[in-house]
C-alpha cells in the first residue's frame, strides 16, 4: 500500500489522504498516512535526500501548492508580538525612553513604524543576535509599539478551520523525530572524532531545519500546532524509543542514552535501569549522587568519560575541603548531574547544546517564542539544561561563538520579569545559577600566595586560565546579572541566607587574585598580561551583581537585606583573614588590586547609611577587625604611589597598566571609590594617631620625617622619597576631603565628576558620557544620556561647535567648562583621583592658570591648585575630622614646614602645597572639644612634649624649643663639644600661656624625635587595642636600632642623638615661609591682618595660600591673632639653627632650577614655533585664494636678467644651467575632476530609493569621448587627434610647492631615502618623496630652463606691425620648424632631465587615457597627449579660480601652478614632432585657398575648421613654434583663432533657430552685407553663415526633429549677443591665462558682467579706447586679414562638402557648448539614516550579494563592495578598481557601515573622517554609538574643495598602502 502511494503523484495523494482524514472514522486514513510516512521519512536514508522534504511539504499543504498554503495560514496569524529573530551583525534599535528592560531591542521595521521622536534611542549592530520586543509590554512601554502591534491586529483574526492544519498535526511529529534521529546518529564524542564531523551532519540537515524555521514564520496558527507537538509528553513517549519491531529505532535510542551518559548527566540508578523507569528529579537523584554530587566528581564516571570532567582538584585537599564545605549548604545536589527528557523540545535543546548551538537551531527555537505556552516550557527546559550548557561551554573550542548564541537565547527568556520570577519559584533558577557559577570557577582555582605563602589555605582563581582569559564565564554571569535586575528575583536571593553564603564564597575566589610581587633584582622576563582578565572578572562577576543587588536596597523597608549582606561579608572576610594567616602587618612588596569582599562590604555600608537610615556603628565590627580591614586597601593606595615613583619598574609595563585600570572610569566606582570609602570609615572609627602613623609607615617615608637635615632610609632610594612623601600627603588630603560616599547627593557627585573631566581637557559629548563613572548595572542610578546628565552638562559647560582649519585637522564639537566653574568649582583633588595619566593633572592645572591669566585674577608666577570648600560630612562620619586634629599629624606638619623652610633635600612645592591643604582642612573642620580633659595620663609617655592638646587651632601657635634627633655621626648637626643645653630652660612660650614645667629625666622640651614615635606609637596602639600584656608593649617601644636594618656595603656611620634648638611654632614657620616665597623680608607687616580684604584669597600661589591660612587662624582664635601680630612685628631673616658647620648652603632649590630650565625651553619652543608658522604661511598656504602669491614664477622670470634659484638641499643659490639644471619640486597626479563637470549648476543627488538614478552621459568627460569617437568615424585620424583635447578624464595635473633644488642633489636625496629603513608613508621606489623643506608630498622634479637676459625687452615689446604682416611672420616661424628641432640641442643634462620628466608624466596616468588614436603609440597620439597636459592644467587652474577670471590677481592655485616651466618642457618635447606641412591649419585659418580637388576618394577628409577646438589649436601653435614666442605673435594667434571661434559660435547658434527664425535673420542680415563694417557686424555674418550652410539640405534638417530648447523664446539681438559671448568666453579665459603665465601679464579683476570686455581688452582684441563705452559687441573684436565672407564661405564649404551620411551624423559636432559648470561631489541627504537604510541591505550590482562592507563613490554614486573578494578582478578589489576607472586612481568613498570617508590616491589610502556628525558635533565612526547623524555642510565643502584642488596628499597626513585590497 505504502509503496504504491509513494509512486503516485504527490499532490493528488496528499489531497486524497486529507479527504480520508476528514471523515469521522478516519482510522484507514491514519493508517495509510503512517505507512506512507514510514517509507518516506526513513532515517536510514541519507539526510541530504530532498525527496522526503518535498513529500512533507505536499502532505502538510494537503494537496494545494505550498506557497498558497503558507499564505492561507498567515492570514490566521493571531500573534500580537513581533518576535523577529536576528543573528549577529544585524542592525537593530534600542530606545531607552520606551524600554523597561535595558536589553529591549526593536527591528528596523517596528522602530520606523513607531513614534520615537525626541526619544533617547540608538541604532546598534547586534553582537550576539536578538529578537524584536515590539508588542511585549513586559519589556517595553506600549507607547513605543509600532502601529501594527499597538493596534494588536492579531486579536481580531478569525479562528482557524479544523481541517487546515490537520495534516500538519499528523506529519510534523514524524518529521521532528526524524530530525532528532539524524542528530542522534550523527553525534560522536569529541575524543573519538573531530569538530568537523558535527559540522557535516548539520550541513546535511540544513534544509530540514530551515523548513522548521519556515513553518515558524507562518505565524501564530502554525506555532500553536508546533508547540503542541514539541511539548506533548505522550507523542514523545510513543515515538522516541521506536516501536518494538524497529531495530534501527532501538539502536538509535541507545545512542541517545549513551550521549546522555557521556555528558555526566545521569545519576547512578538511571544508568543501571537504562532509562526505563526514571526516578523523579530531586530527592532520590540527590541521594544517589551523595553530598559531593553537587559539584560532582560525577559519581563513578564511565570509562569513556573525557577526563576533563574529573575533579582536577582531587589531589589538592584545599579544593576538596572547600567543595565539601560548599556542597553541604546547597539545596539541591541534583543540579549538576541529573537530566531527563520528557518531550521533543527537551531533547531538541539537548542536541542543540551537544552540537554547540548551531545558528539555525537557535533561530528556530527563538522563532517560536511569541507563543506563550511554548515560552514557559522552553524557559523551564533551558533552566533544566543550564548546568549541561556550562559544561559544554567549558569544553568547547569555539567558546566565543557559543557564548553569543547562549546569550542570544537567555536574554530573550530572562529579561522578562514575569517569566524570571516564575522560573525562580518553580525551577530554583537562582540555586542553579549560583551553583553552576561556583562549579565553573572551581575548575581553575590555585593556592593564594598572599601574606603567608606556605600556610595559606585560601584559594583564588587563576587568571591565566582560558576560562578567565577568554571571558568564557561571561554568558552565565550576564544571565545572573539580568535576573538580579528584577526586584522580585533579587528579593528572593537576598532572603535566602544559604544562597548568600554560597555567593560570598564565590566572591572570595576573586579576593586577592592576580597577586603582584615586586621584582627587586632584575627585570621580569615575561610580562604577563593576565591583569586584564582579572579586572574584567572582578567587574563582571563580582561588581555588576553587587550593583544589581544594591539597586534593590534603596529604601528603609529593605534594611534587613543590607544587614544580612553586611553580616555575611564580615564573616567571609574573617574566614579570609584566617585562611591567609593575617595578623597585623601586610607582607612586604606584594599587592593585589582585587578585594571584592572589602568592596561589597563598603558599598552596602554606604547604601545603608545613605538610603536606608541605618546607624553605621550597628554595622561595624570591633576595632581589631577594623584594623585588619584597613590594611589591604591602604596597601593598594601606597602601591599606587610606589608604582608612580618607579619602584616597580622591574615588573614591566603591565603593573602601570594595573594602576591605571584601577582608577579608570569604568572601574573606579567599583574599585578605588569603595576602597577609599572603606578607609574613611576605618579612619573615622580608629585612633587617629594609629591611622596616621600607619599611613606614613605604609608609604615608607617614616625615616624622612626628621628634623635633621640628613637621614638614612632603609626602604627607599633617595629619588623615590619625594614622590612617596607627596603620595602620602596627597592620599591624606583625598581621604579627608573626598565626600563621594560621605554626604554628597547623586546630582552633586555627577556635577563633580563632570567638572573634573572637563577641567582636564575639553571633551566631546560621547567621551564625557564614557568618562563619567556610572553604576555598571544599567538599571541603576544615573542612566547615561538621562535628562539629569544633559541638564548638568549645560549647567557646567559651554558647547564649542566643530571648527575647520583649512589645512586639515577636523575637529569635533567639544564641551569646555564655563568661567564660573573654573572660578568656583575646579577641584584639583577630584582631578587627581580621576586621572588615569599623570599628565592630565598637569593639563588641568595649565588650563586653570590660563583661565586665571585671561580673567586677570592671578597673573604672576604659577598658581597653586585652589582650595575648595567641602560638602558637610554626614553625621555618621564625623569621626573622620579627628584625623586632622591628632598630634601625630601635627608633628608631621611641623617637621615638614621646618624642613621646607630650611631647604632640606627631597622637599618640594607640592609637599608644601599638600601640607598647607591639610592645615586648612583642619581649620575648616573643627572637632567638638569636650574630651580634651579626659586624656589618659599614658599620653605622657609619648609626644605630649610636642603639643599640649589635639586641636590644630591651639597647636598652631605652640612654640617648640628643642628637639632631639638621631642623626648619622657625619651629619652637620652633630655637636663637637659635649655641652648639653641648660636643662633648666623652662619652655613657657612667650605668649603667657602656662605650659607644664617638667624637669628631671623627662626634659620634655628636648624630647627625642618623632621618628620612632610614629612606628612605635602605631604598634603600641594596636597592642593596646588587642589587650596584650603591657610588658610586651614596653618592649616594642624600643627604637629600632640600626642593627635591625639591612646594612649596605660600606656600612653607614652610626646614629647618634643630637639636640636641635628650634624655637618656632607652626605659625612662625608659616610666616617665615611667606617671606621665603615672596623673597622679601618683612613681607607681612604687623598690621597686615587688619588691611586684608578677605575675598582675594581664592586663587593664587603659595603666598596667597599662607595668607589665607593665617587669616583663617586669626579669625577663629584671638590667641593665634595675637601670635601672628607678634611674630610679624619682630620678624627677622631666616637663620639656620645653630650648628657648627652650616653646610646647608642655600643652593637654588632643585625645583627652581627645573622651573628655570623649563621656562628657557618654553621660550625656545615658542620662538621655533613662530618661525615655523611664518614659514608655513608663506610656503604652504594651501587654501586661501586671496593671499598674495609668494612665488609668482611667471612674473619674476621676465623681469630679472637671469633667474636665480635656491636649492633647498645644498642651500646654494644660482641659475639653472644646461649642465647643472635646477628643478621645481612637483607632484604629478592623474585627475578626472574636469571630466566630472556637468552642464547645469544643479548638483546631482545621491539616489536613496530605487526610483532615483544618476546618468553619467551628461558629464564633460563623456561628451568629449563621444565627440572624438564621432570625428574618428568620418575624418582622418591624424587630423582628429589635433582637433580636440583629451585629459578630461585621467589628465595629468602638475602642482608644486614652489621650492627648487638641484637635480643632482635630488638624486642623492632619493638614494638616502631609499636606504632609510624608517617606515615612510610613501613609496621611494615609485619616485615619491617629501619636499626637504616643507615636507609636502611630491613625486617628480620639473627642470627649469636656463634664464634669459638680453632679448627679454624686445621679446616683450608691443609692436605696431599690421596684423597681415604678423600673420606672415607666424607662418614663416612655423616653416622654420623643420630645420629647428633636435640637431641644435646636443644631449645635455637638461634635455635628459626633460625627457625623464616626460616619462614621469606619461607614467602618471593609465594607458587607456593616452591612446585615443586608431594606431596606439603613434606620434599623433603622443602629440595629442602632450598638448592635452597643458590644456588640463590650464583648465584646472580656471576651475580653482572659480571658473572665471573675474577675481583676477594671483590665487592660491597660481602658487601651486608651474605652467611656465611645464610649457617649456612640453614645447621641448613637441619639437620632436613636425607638423605635416602640406597641411597646416594656420593657412586654412588665414588664407582663402584655391580649391584643390586632388583629394583621393579613399582617404578620409580632414576635420572641417568649424568642428575644431580653438583652445586646442592655440596650445598646439604655441607649443610647436620656436621658443621663446614673441608676445606680438602670440596675440596674432589669439586673434586669428578668435575669428574661427566666433564663426563656430554663429554656426552653432544658427542651428538652434527654428526654420522661420533662420529665414528672418538671413534676410535681415543680408541687407547689411554691404555696409562698411559688415565684417564686424554679427547680423551680416550670421546671415552669411546661415546662407552658406543652407546650401545643403542636410545641415539644418537634422535638428528639426529635436525641438530646440529655446524655441519657445524668440531670439532678440540682445539674447543672440549674450549667447555668442558665452560661447567665446571659455576660449578667451584660457588665452588670457596662458598669456599670464607666458608673459607675466597681470590678470585684472572685473565684475562678472564685464568679463568679456575685460578679457578682450587684456588680450588686445579690443582697442583700449573702446572699453569704457556702451556695451560692447563680440563682433567688434574680430580682425580679418582676408575677406571675412570668403573665409567663412571656405569654412562652411568644408562642412557642406561632406557626403550626406557624414553630414547627418557629424552635424552634431557643430552644436557644441563649451561652457561647463564647476565640478561637484554628489548632493547628500541631511540624515545619514536615509543613506544607511537604503544601502546597508542593498545588493551589489556586480556580484548580486549584499556586501559585508558596502561603500559608495561620492563622485558618481556607484555602489561597491569594499574589500569584497566577490568583485575582485586580476587581484584588485572593487574600490581600487573603481577609483582607477572613475577618478584616474583618486577615489572618494563613503563606507556605509562606518559613516566615514576613505580616500584612495594611487597605491595609498587614508581615512579622511566623516561628514556626518551627531547632534553634539561628533563623528560616530563605525556607528558604534548609533545616534542620529546629520550632514555637516562645512565638512562636506572642505572635502569637495580638497578634491577639486587636488590637495588630499598635502592635507591628510596618515596614508598607508592598500595593496589593492580595498
Amino acid at each position: 500500500m505504502a509503496a504504491s502511494l509513494v509512486r503516485r503523484d504527490k499532490k493528488s495523494t496528499a489531497a486524497h489522504l486529507k479527504a480520508d482524514l476528514n471523515w469521522t472514522d478516519n482510522s484507514s486514513g491514519v493508517r495509510q498516512l503512517q505507512e506512507l510516512l514510514d517509507s518516506v521519512l526513513n532515517p536510514e536514508k541519507p539526510a541530504a535526500d530532498t525527496e522526503a522534504l518535498d513529500w512533507c511539504k505536499c502532505l502538510i499543504a494537503g494537496g494545494e501548492g505550498f506557497e498558497e498554503f503558507c499564505k492561507t495560514v498567515r492570514s490566521y496569524d493571531n500573534a500580537t508580538l513581533c518576535g523577529l529573530v536576528w543573528t549577529a551583525n544585524f542592525v537593530a534599535y534600542r530606545c531607552r525612553t520606551c524600554g523597561i528592560s535595558p536589553c529591549m531591542s526593536l527591528c528596523a521595521e517596528c522602530f520606523n513604524n513607531g513614534d520615537h521622536t525626541g526619544h533617547d534611542f540608538n541604532m546598534f549592530r547586534s553582537q550576539a543576535g536578538g529578537a524584536c520586543d515590539c508588542g511585549d509590554s513586559n519589556v517595553m512601554r506600549e507607547t513605543g509599539f509600532c502601529n501594527r502591534h499597538r493596534l494588536r491586529t492579531g486579536e481580531n483574526v478569525p479562528s482557524v478551520p479544523r481541517d487546515l492544519l490537520l495534516m500538519s498535526e499528523m506529519v510534523l511529529p514524524r518529521f521532528i523525530i526524524c530530525i532528532i534521529q539524524y542528530l542522534r546518529d550523527g553525534y560522536t564524542e569529541p575524543d573519538t572524532s573531530t569538530e568537523r564531523d558535527l559540522q557535516k551532519v548539520l550541513q546535511q540537515l540544513e534544509p530540514q531545519i530551515s523548513f522548521l524555521e519556515e513553518l515558524t514564520k507562518m505565524g501564530g496558527a502554525m506555532r500553536t500546532v508546533l508547540t503542541k507537538i514539541l511539548t506533548n509528553q505522550q507523542i514523545f513517549k510513543d515515538l522516541s524509543m521506536g516501536q518494538e519491531e524497529n531495530v534501527y529505532a532501538k539502536k538509535n535510542y541507545e545512542k541517545y542514552l549513551s550521549a546522555l551518559k557521556n555528558s555526566g548527566l545521569v545519576s547512578v540508578e538511571e544508568k543501571a535501569q537504562s532509562g526505563a523507569a526514571e526516578p523523579t528529579r530531586g530527592a532520590e537523584a540527590g541521594a544517589g549522587a551523595g553530598a559531593l554530587g553537587l559539584l560532582g566528581a560525577e559519581a563513578p564516571a564511565s570509562p569513556d568519560e573525557s577526563n576533563k570532567e574529573e575533579d582536577q582538584d582531587g589531589g589538592q585537599s584545599v579544593g576538596q575541603r572547600k567543595r565539601v564545605k560548599l556542597s553541604s549548604t546547597a539545596k539541591d545536589p541534583s543540579i549538576m548531574d541529573s537530566l531527563k527528557h520528557k518531550c521533543f523540545l527537551e531533547e531538541l535543546l539537548f542536541w542543540t547544546i551537544k552540537y554547540e548551538f548551531p545558528q539555525k537551531m537557535v533561530t528556530f527555537l527563538l522563532n517560536m517564542l511569541p507563543d506563550q505556552d511554548y515560552k514557559i516550557t522552553f524557559t523551564k527546559t533551558f533552566v533544566q539544561h543550564y548546568a549541561f550548557i556550562m559544561k559544554t561551554l567549558m569544553k568547547s573550542q569555539e567558546s566565543d561563538t557559543m557564548s553569543n548564541r547562549i546569550v542570544h537565547i537567555s536574554v530573550q527568556l530572562f529579561s522578562n520579569e514575569e517569566l524570571a520570577r516564575h522560573v525562580t519559584e518553580e525551577c530554583q533558577l537562582l540555586d542553579i545559577m549560583v551553583t553552576v557559577l561556583l562549579y565553573m570557577m572551581e575548575s581553575c582555582l590555585i593556592k593564594s600566595e598572599l601574606q603567608d605563602e606556605e600556610n595559606s589555605r585560601h584559594v583564588v582563581v587563576n587568571c591565566s586560565e582560558p576560562l578567565l582569559k577568554n571571558n568564557t564565564y561571561w554568558p552565565l554571569v550576564s544571565d545572573f546579572i539580568n535576573i538580579l535586575s528584577h526586584q522580585s528575583v533579587a528579593k528572593k536571593f537576598l532572603e535566602d541566607h544559604s544562597l548568600l553564603m554560597l555567593w560570598m564564597s564565590f566572591v572570595s575566589f576573586f579576593q586577592g587574585m592576580n597577586l603582584n610581587k615586586r621584582e627587586l633584582s632584575e627585570h621580569v622576563e615575561f610580562e604577563s598580561q593576565t591583569y586584564y582578565a582579572a579586572f574584567a572578572a572582578e567587574l563582571e562577576a563580582c561588581a555588576q551583581p553587587m550593583w544589581g543587588l544594591l539597586t534593590h536596597c534603596k529604601v528603609k523597608e529593605t534594611q534587613e537585606y543590607t544587614k544580612t549582606v553586611v553580616r555575611y561579608c564580615l564573616e567571609t572576610l574573617q574566614i579570609w583573614f584566617d585562611a591567609i594567616g593575617f595578623v597585623d602587618e601586610p607582607a612586604p612588596n606584594q599587592v593585589t588590586f582585587h578585594l571584592p569582599l572589602h568592596r561589597y562590604y563598603a558599598m552596602f555600608l554606604s547604601k545603608a547609611v545613605k538610603c536606608q537610615g541605618l546607624d553605621l556603628d550597628s554595622l561595624l565590627p570591633h576595632q581589631e577587625m577594623l584594623m585588619k580591614i584597613m590594611v589591604h586597601p591602604l596597601q593598594i593606595q601606597a602601591s599606587l604611589s610606589e608604582i608612580h615613583s618607579n619602584m616597580w619598574v622591574r615588573n614591566g609595563l603591565q603593573i602601570k597598566g594595573q594602576a591605571m585600570t584601577y582608577v579608570q572610569s569604568h572601574f573606579c566606582n567599583s574599585m578605588i571609590d569603595p576602597d577609599i570609602f572603606l578607609l574613611q570609615v576605618c579612619a573615622s572609627r580608629l585612633d587617629p594617631d594609629y591611622f596616621i602613623s600607619s599611613v606614613f609607615e605604609r608609604f615608607k617615608v617614616v625615616d624622612l620625617l626628621t628634623m635633621a637635615s640628613v637621614h638614612q632610609n632603609a626602604v627607599l632610594d633617595g629619588e623615590q622619597e619625594r614622590p612617596m612623601l607627596e603620595g602620602a600627603l596627597t592620599f591624606l588630603v583625598i581621604l579627608s576631603s573626598l565626600r563621594i560616599h560621605l554626604g554628597m547627593a547623586d546630582d552633586e557627585i555627577l556635577r563633580a565628576e563632570m567638572v573634573s573631566q572637563l577641567c582636564m581637557n575639553d571633551r566631546t559629548h560621547s567621551s564625557l558620557l564614557d568618562l563619567i563613572p556610572e553604576n555598571p548595572n544599567p538599571k541603576s542610578g544615573i542612566v547615561p544620556g538621562s535628562c539629569s546628565f544633559e541638564e548638568m552638562l549645560s549647567a557646567v559647560a559651554d558647547f564649542k561647535a566643530p571648527v575647520f582649519e583649512p589645512g586639515g585637522s577636523m575637529q569635533q564639537g567639544m564641551y569646555t567648562p564655563k568661567e564660573e566653574v573654573w572660578e568656583k568649582e575646579f577641584d584639583p583633588i577630584m582631578v587627581v583621583l580621576r586621572t588615569v595619566y599623570r599628565r592630565d593633572v598637569q593639563s588641568a592645572m595649565d588650563r586653570y592658570s590660563a583661565f586665571l591669566k585671561q580673567s586677570g585674577m592671578h597673573t604672576t608666577g604659577n598658581p597653586w591648585p585652589p582650595y575648595k570648600e567641602r560638602t558637610p560630612l554626614h553625621p555618621c562620619y564625623k569621626g573622620l575630622d579627628r584625623l586632622l586634629h591628632c598630634k601625630t599629624l601635627h608633628i608631621v606638619i611641623f617637621t615638614l614646614l621646618y624642613k621646607i623652610w630650611l631647604d632640606h633635600s627631597n622637599m618640594s612645592e607640592h609637599v608644601l602645597c599638600m601640607v598647607l591643604y591639610l592645615i586648612e582642612l583642619g581649620l575648616d573642620n573643627q572637632v567638638q572639644e569636650d574630651k580634651e580633659d579626659e586624656e589618659p595620663c599614658i599620653e605622657e609617655h609619648c609626644h605630649d612634649s610636642w603639643f599640649p592638646g589635639t586641636n590644630l587651632l591651639s597647636n598652631l601657635h605652640h612654640v617648640i624649643n628643642y628637639v632631639r634627633v638621631r642623626v648619622p655621626e657625619t651629619a652637620p648637626e652633630v655637636k663637637r663639644e659635649k655641652d648639653p643645653p641648660p636643662s633648666t630652660s623652662a619652655e613657657a612660650s612667650n605668649f603667657g600661656q602656662n605650659s607644664r614645667h617638667l624637669t628631671g629625666n623627662w626634659r620634655e622640651n628636648v624630647r627625642e624625635a618623632q621618628v620612632f614615635s610614629l612606628v612605635a606609637e602605631r604598634r603600641r596602639k594596636f597592642q593596646e587595642i588587642i589587650n596584650r600584656s603591657s610588658t610586651e608593649a614596653s618592649q616594642v617601644v624600643r627604637p629600632k636600632s640600626s642593627s635591625t636594618r639591612w646594612v649596605p656595603p660600606g656600612t653607614p656611620p652610626q646614629l647618634v642623638t643630637e639636640i636641635l634648638e628650634i624655637r618656632e611654632s607652626m605659625l612662625s614657620l608659616l610666616i617665615k615661609l611667606h617671606q621665603k616665597l615672596s623673597a622679601k623680608q618683612n613681607s607681612l607687616s604687623a598690621t597686615w591682618l587688619e588691611d586684608m580684604e578677605t575675598n582675594s584669597h581664592a586663587h593664587g600661589d603659595g603666598i596667597t595660600a599662607i595668607e589665607r591660612i593665617l587669616t583663617k587662624a586669626a579669625t577663629r582664635s584671638r590667641q593665634s591673632k595675637r601670635s601672628i601680630q607678634e611674630i610679624c612685628g619682630k620678624v627677622s631673616p631666616p637663620v639656620a639653627p645653630k650648628k657648627n658647620s652650616p653646610t646647608d648652603k642655600k643652593t637654588m632649590d632643585k625645583d627652581e632650577r627645573r622651573q628655570r630650565a623649563r621656562e628657557r625651553q618654553q621660550k625656545l619652543l615658542a620662538e621655533f614655533a613662530s618661525r615655523q608658522k611664518s614659514f608655513m604661511e608663506t610656503a604652504m598656504d594651501v587654501e586661501s585664494p586671496d593671499a598674495e602669491a609668494a612665488m609668482d614664477l611667471g612674473a619674476t622670470e621676465v623681469m630679472e636678467s637671469e633667474v636665480l634659484y635656491d636649492c633647498v638641499i645644498c642651500g646654494q643659490s644660482g641659475p639653472s644651467t644646461e649642465d647643472r639644471p635646477t628643478g621645481l619640486v612637483v607632484l604629478l597626479q592623474a585627475s578626472s575632476v574636469l571630466g566630472h563637470r556637468c552642464k547645469s549648476d544643479e548638483t546631482k543627488k545621491l539616489p536613496t530609493t530605487d526610483d532615483e538614478h544618476i546618468y553619467p552621459a551628461d558629464t564633460c568627460g563623456a561628451a568629449h569621448d563621444v565627440r572624438l569617437a564621432l570625428m574618428q568615424r568620418f575624418f582622418k585620424d591624424s587630423s582628429c587627434l589635433q582637433s580636440v583635447s583629451i585629459g578630461w578624464e585621467g589628465g595629468v595635473y602638475v602642482q608644486t610647492c614652489g621650492h627648487t633644488l638641484h637635480i643632482d642633489c635630488h638624486k642623492s636625496y632619493m638614494v638616502s631615502l631609499r636606504n632609510d629603513q624608517v617606515l615612510q608613508g610613501f613609496s621611494v621606489d615609485k619616485g615619491e618623496f617629501t619636499c626637504p623643506l616643507c615636507r609636502q608630498f611630491a613625486n617628480s622634479v620639473l627642470p627649469c630652463r636656463p634664464g634669459r637676459s638680453t632679448e627679454v625687452v624686445s621679446w616683450h615689446m608691443p609692436t605696431n606691425k599690421k596684423t597681415a604682416v604678423l600673420v606672415k611672420e607666424v607662418e614663416d616661424l612655423q616653416e622654420q620648424l623643420g630645420l629647428f628641432p633636435v640637431s641644435t640641442t646636443t644631449e645635455s643634462n637638461l634635455s635628459k632631465e626633460m625627457e625623464s620628466v616626460i616619462k614621469d608624466i606619461k607614467n602618471t596616468t593609465q594607458r587607456k587615457y593616452m591612446d585615443y588614436g586608431k594606431n596606439p603609440g603613434s606620434p599623433d597620439n603622443d602629440f595629442l597627449f602632450m598638448y592635452s597636459v597643458a590644456r588640463t592644467n590650464l583648465e584646472l587652474e580656471l576651475v580653482h579660480r572659480g571658473g572665471n577670471l573675474c577675481s583676477g590677481g594671483a590665487s592660491a592655485a597660481a602658487k601651486r601652478s608651474c605652467l611656465n616651466q611645464l610649457f617649456h618642457v612640453l614645447a621641448m618635447h613637441m619639437r620632436l614632432y613636425s607638423i605635416d606641412s602640406a597641411y597646416n591649419p594656420w593657412t586654412r585659418l588665414t588664407q582663402v585657398a584655391q580649391r584643390r580637388d586632388d583629394c583621393l576618394d579613399d582617404e578620409r577628409p580632414e576635420v572641417p575648421m568649424l568642428f575644431r577646438d580653438c583652445p586646442s589649436l592655440l596650445i598646439i601653435f604655441v607649443l610647436t613654434m620656436p621658443q621663446p614666442l614673441r608676445k606680438e605673435h602670440f596675440i596674432c594667434l589669439v586673434r586669428m583663432l578668435y575669428n574661427l571661434q566666433y564663426t563656430q559660435a554663429l554656426a552653432s547658434l544658427s542651428a538652434k533657430f527654428s526654420p522661420e527664425e533662420r529665414q528672418a535673420w538671413s534676410t535681415s542680415g543680408a541687407l547689411k552685407k554691404n555696409a562698411f563694417d559688415a565684417e564686424k557686424s554679427y547680423d551680416a555674418l550670421l546671415s552669411h553663415v546661415i546662407g552658406e550652410l543652407s546650401k545643403v539640405k542636410t545641415v539644418y534638417d537634422v535638428n528639426t526633429e529635436v525641438p530646440s530648447m529655446l524655441s519657445s523664446s524668440v531670439w532678440s539681438p540682445h539674447s543672440i549677443e549674450y549667447s555668442l559671448q558665452q560661447f567665446c568666453l571659455p576660449y578667451l579665459r584660457l588665452s588670457c591665462l596662458l598669456q599670464h603665465h607666458l608673459y607675466g601679464d597681470k590678470l585684472l579683476g572685473c565684475p562678472e558682467v564685464e568679463e568679456f570686455s575685460g578679457l578682450a581688452g587684456c588680450l588686445g582684441l579690443l582697442a583700449p579706447a573702446l572699453q569704457p563705452s556702451n556695451p560692447i559687441y563680440s563682433a567688434s573684436c574680430l580682425d580679418w586679414t582676408v575677406n571675412a565672407f570668403d573665409l567663412m564661405t571656405q569654412w562652411c564649404s568644408e562642412v557642406t562638402g561632406l557626403s550626406d551620411t557624414q553630414a547627418k551624423k557629424s552635424i552634431t559636432l557643430l552644436v557644441q557648448d563649451p561652457q561647463w559648470a564647476s565640478p561637484h561631489l554628489l548632493h547628500l541627504p541631511d540624515h545619514y539614516n536615509i543613506i544607511f537604510q537604503y544601502y546597508h541591505k542593498k545588493a551589489c550590482t556586480a556580484c548580486k550579494k549584499v556586501p559585508k562592507d558596502p561603500a559608495l563613490c561620492l563622485v558618481c554614486g556607484t555602489f561597491v563592495c569594499l574589500k569584497g573578494l566577490c568583485c575582485k578582478q586580476q587581484g584588485i578589489c572593487e574600490c581600487v578598481l573603481h577609483s582607477q576607472h572613475c577618478g584616474a586612481a583618486t577615489g572618494i568613498f563613503l563606507l556605509i557601515n562606518a559613516s566615514v570617508i576613505i580616500i584612495i590616491r594611487g597605491h595609498r589610502f587614508c581615512l579622511w573622517g566623516s561628514v556626518y556628525l551627531d547632534a553634539h558635533g561628533e563623528e560616530d565612526r563605525d556607528l558604534r554609538r548609533g545616534k542620529p547623524l546629520f550632514l555637516c555642510v562645512e565638512r562636506y565643502r572642505v572635502l569637495q574643495q580638497q578634491w577639486v584642488s587636488h590637495t588630499f596628499d598635502h592635507i591628510n597626513k596618515r596614508w598607508g598602502p592598500h595593496y589593492n585590497g580595498l
